[in-house]
């Protein structure tokens, strides 16, 4: 059985709250931030800005 061992858990500050990262949570201190974390990727708040224009869909076929 193998533990997870935190990754310079001291040296690494939660991107959500700013307090020290714990191992365990990768880089969020808690299993709480990295649900809020999650919920803003989910919410596309985090998003590359780019000049494309958005894509239009086919138009529909004729019935007859």
């Amino acid at each position: 059985m193998s533990e997870t061992k935190p990754i310079h858990a001291g040296a690494r500050r939660c991107p959500i709250c700013g307090k020290p990262a714990d191992g365990k949570h990768g880089t969020f201190c808690s299993a709480r931030c990295q649900m809020i974390d999650l919920g803003r990727w989910l919410k596309g708040d985090y998003r590359v800005p780019t000049n494309e224009s958005p894509e239009t869909s086919p138009p529909d076929e004729a019935e007859d």
